[in-house]
């Protein structure tokens, strides 16, 4: 399989679907960002929470093509107190490498 291409997983893998601003979702292509940090939310904490995923599959915004990668689940830990409280999702390698945006041509 290319490693552009994002391949359909089997039932069994567990995936946590995310999106990212360009800015974080470059800076985890390339190796740099090995957290990605949420807020200590109701709804994050369902998703977060004692949960065990197998990937992560990261989209660049919310477009049908969407540059999107797959990362190693490495778990989710907790920093801060009160308001400050964050969930700490840890990084593992890049399992799918970053797919191309296919642009229009506005045709």
């Amino acid at each position: 399989m290319p490693a552009t291409k994002l391949k359909k997983t089997l039932p069994s893998h567990r995936i946590l679907h995310l999106n990212l601003k360009s800015r974080w979702f470059d800076e985890i292509a390339a190796g740099t960002k090995l957290e990605e940090y949420r807020d200590f939310t109701p709804y994050w904490k369902t998703r977060l929470a004692d949960r065990e995923y197998d990937v992560i599959e990261f989209r660049n915004g919310y477009a049908p093509d969407a540059r999107r990668m797959r990362v190693e689940f490495r778990g989710v830990t907790t920093k801060g107190r009160g308001a400050e409280r964050q969930f700490v999702v840890r990084l593992g390698r890049i399992v799918v490498r970053p797919t191309r945006r296919v642009l229009s041509t506005g045709r």
